[in-house]
């Protein structure tokens, strides 16, 4: 992957340029797509056939005349009553999930039941479908970089416009050394905050082969231990020099998962270089409410809220909890009225919005969002 000599000097107009745009960045993408085995020139828009592909479409229906499945027909209703909702939302917002390769939503995004497995490789493609799914999380890139064939995969599924959230790599966001990580060492990262290794492994190869798709970039601060905690003015005095060693070419979002760190320097820190803080439902954080009296939402040219987990609780204990996926088990008014609030704020100072829900805020992702497109649409 093409290494990067400077950082705030990347522009779109050459390391970072679309593939449409960059003839020269196009061979590499198709030489790419061949070990991909799925990309091609024209990539399929929702509703417009492929072209002559030497791979199948995981979700094309059956070349032989079959009476429609249950979930195939339960589909086709949600998709209905989707577009009627989507189509009362206010422009600008647009609603995802934290990821996509749930077989529980057979019948809810997917038109039948997949495994983990084929979801994770083909099923955006399907979920771009959805009339209310008009982003998603990519929370992979948290572990590890992305390999250039992935990417090119993702790309060849997504409808134009379609743009996805990607999370940084732990080894920049986490103060602590990640458990993942493959030195044996542990105590303190020594590539904290360290933005060579963010462009290098994460900017530059997305501006290379997934530019039409990159949204805002997540950087999620994980807690670390207390030994190894950052003060918030040291954090705060950090987060600026990296923020303003990134290209500019790209939005950038941070998620706290420590409250010490929500502070007036942190909020300066942002808006210096025009990152957004992300509003998150989550252990340990005050509710998104809160968060926005600190960093209020037109702090930025954009906002982002994420919906993960009921304050207090934990993310094992949910997860099991709440399977199957497939229904809200615990509905959260308060957070519905908090995310519409915050929303309808970002709508009235002009600014667009994503939205991205975990199975784990409610029980069931899809579901949440329709629900609070529902609320958006009706001015509830």
């Amino acid at each position: 992957m093409t290494r990067f000599a400077t950082l705030s000097n990347i522009s779109a107009k050459n390391a970072f340029a679309s593939p449409a745009r960059n003839q020269g960045l196009r061979g590499t993408v198709v030489a790419l797509s061949k070990c991909a085995g799925s990309y091609h020139e024209g990539a399929r828009m929702p509703g417009v056939p492929d072209r002559e592909s030497s791979q199948l479409d995981l979700f094309a229906a059956p070349p032989s005349p079959r009476r429609p499945s249950p979930l195939a027909d339960r589909l086709e209703r949600e998709r209905a009553e989707a577009a009627a909702v989507a189509a009362r939302l206010p422009p600008g917002v647009r609603f995802g999930t934290s990821s996509w390769s749930f077989p529980d939503w057979a019948g809810l995004v997917y038109s039948r039941v997949a495994t983990v497995a084929e979801l994770a490789r083909e099923g955006l493609r399907e979920y771009a479908r959805h009339p209310l799914l008009a982003t998603v999380g990519i929370d992979r890139s948290y572990y590890a970089p992305i390999p250039p064939e992935d990417l090119v995969r993702y790309a060849a599924q997504l409808p134009p416009g379609f743009l996805c959230c990607a999370k940084a790599l732990e080894t920049v966001t986490s103060g602590a050394m990640p458990a993942r990580a493959r030195s044996s060492t542990k105590g303190t990262n020594p590539d904290f905050l360290n933005p060579r290794l963010f462009v290098d492994e994460m900017v530059g190869p997305f501006g290379e082969l997934f530019r039409e798709h990159t949204g805002p970039f997540l950087l999620q601060f994980p807690p670390v231990p207390v030994s190894l905690r950052t003060r918030p003015g040291e954090f705060a005095e950090k987060l600026d020099r990296f923020l303003a060693a990134l290209p500019p070419d790209f939005r950038y979002a941070v998620e706290l998962r420590d409250p010490s760190l929500l502070t007036v320097d942190y909020r300066r820190a942002l808006a210096a270089h025009g990152a957004a803080h992300v509003y998150n439902y989550v252990t340990a954080m005050p509710m998104p409410a809160d968060q926005a009296r600190v960093v209020p939402v037109d702090s930025a040219a954009f906002a982002v809220i994420r919906l993960l987990l009921r304050p207090g609780t934990r993310y094992g204990e949910r997860r099991d909890e709440m399977m199957p996926f497939n229904r809200v088990s615990d509905r959260n008014d308060e957070m519905r009225s908090e995310v519409a609030s915050l929303v309808r704020t970002a709508v009235d100072t002009g600014i667009p919005v994503s939205v991205l829900v975990n199975n784990k805020a409610e029980g069931c992702a899809p579901l949440t969002i329709r629900a609070l497109a529902e609320m958006l649409g009706s001015g509830g």
